[in-house]
């Protein structure tokens, strides 16, 4: 037999989660260590030495510094969320902002990953001249998870989130995993100012 204090127990709880599912509760920005949304404050780009696709030589940071930059992590060995993120990629491309943005898909194997592995897997996906791939050294693909807070569970060992860089190389935003095209490249126009 249900009572009184017991009954309106059960409807204080059911109007929290009417509220909440009718958007009751404001979505706030997420802290520099929050793992989905705006990074407030932005946090700087690692100096990061990368090799590219072309066996060039470059630093993370000076990479992105200049333009808007969407990056995503990925290996060419998988076969799981890498070639959903790929064709993420290329679906963005074509939506870009005109100028002063660029896609960069980072490999996080770098002992099974080589430039021509990026070049190959890139033109899978019908690479489009903005994006770019690269790797980090060994030792450094856990320095680049921990900052990117994209570190996941289970063999991928990364996320499938697209993180975004304002003009001035810095972590801005980190998306929902597997974000709509779309979204992430509203996203670039936004912090481009456009």
């Amino acid at each position: 037999m249900n009572t009184l204090p017991s009954l309106l127990q059960r409807r204080r709880a059911l109007g929290w989660i009417a509220a909440l599912c009718a958007g009751g509760a404001r979505a706030q920005a997420v802290p520099a260590h929050g793992s989905m949304g705006p990074v407030n404050p932005p946090q700087p780009a690692l100096e990061l030495p990368l090799v590219g696709e072309a066996g060039e030589r470059f630093e993370l940071r000076q990479r992105l510094r200049g333009r808007v930059s969407a990056v995503q992590l990925m290996f060419t060995g998988c076969s799981a969320t890498c070639p959903i993120q790929g064709a993420l990629f290329a679906a963005v491309a074509p939506l870009l902002p005109p100028a002063g943005a660029q896609l960069l898909s980072l490999s996080i194997d770098p002992l099974g990953d080589t430039p021509a592995a990026l070049q190959a897997w890139r033109a899978r996906f019908g690479a489009h001249p903005a994006w770019q791939a690269a790797l980090p050294r060994v030792q450094d693909v856990d320095r680049l998870l921990d900052f990117l807070r994209g570190r996941a569970r289970g063999a991928d060992r990364h996320t499938a989130q697209v993180y975004l860089f304002d003009g001035e190389a810095r972590l801005a935003w980190r998306t929902v995993e597997m974000p709509p095209a779309a979204h992430v490249a509203a996203l670039l126009r936004q912090l481009a100012g456009r």
